[in-house]
């Protein structure tokens, strides 16, 4: 068994010598290089770390919202609801999804928003005890618009027609 190894390590060293510093493994063709297996179980939507983390910045920014302690015109009496945070995956950025309390928020509140985010950065960051203090984006959210198109639709005449049961599967 000595001599097998032997025999190994004086391929490998001629190899060297010889310049072919690949990382294919002896016994493969010349240029083709060992990759690593891909996971096939990859997760595919945001790690459990990451919701935990967004969860905490959204009750954070509510708090704020509701102490109301802007000092910028724009955001004078704004009622603001965030319904929802994503983080990155390195928790660096935080996109916010912000929705005002009976009607859309105007592109002035999010100029306003945008301008205040240093002051929300650092009320974050008192709150949220993270090595970073993640950068703030704001988004208007579209999910109770979207909610409200899809229920209409539901409810049209042709549609309903549709999601009937049939008459041949009542008698069945």
């Amino acid at each position: 068994m000595a001599r097998k190894h032997a025999a190994q390590d004086g391929d490998e060293r001629s190899r060297t010598r010889r310049g072919d510093k690949s990382s294919a493994p002896a016994g493969s063709p010349r240029g083709e290089k060992a990759s690593a297996p891909r996971r096939s179980d990859a997760p595919l939507g945001p790690s459990q770390r990451q919701l935990r983390v967004a969860e905490e910045v959204r009750h954070a920014l509510a708090a704020v919202f509701a102490r109301e302690e802007f000092r910028d015109p724009d955001l004078h009496d704004l009622h603001v609801t965030v319904t929802e945070v994503r983080a990155s995956p390195d928790l660096k950025h935080m996109t916010a999804f912000v929705s005002g309390l009976g009607r859309d928020l105007t592109e002035a509140q999010f100029a306003g928003l945008r301008r205040v985010s240093p002051f929300l950065k650092r009320q974050v960051a008192q709150a949220v005890r993270l090595k970073y203090a993640p950068d703030l984006h704001f988004q208007p959210d579209t999910a109770l618009d979207y909610a409200f198109k899809i229920d209409a639709v539901l409810k049209r005449p042709e549609v309903q027609r549709d999601l009937a049961p049939r008459q041949e599967d009542a008698e069945d």
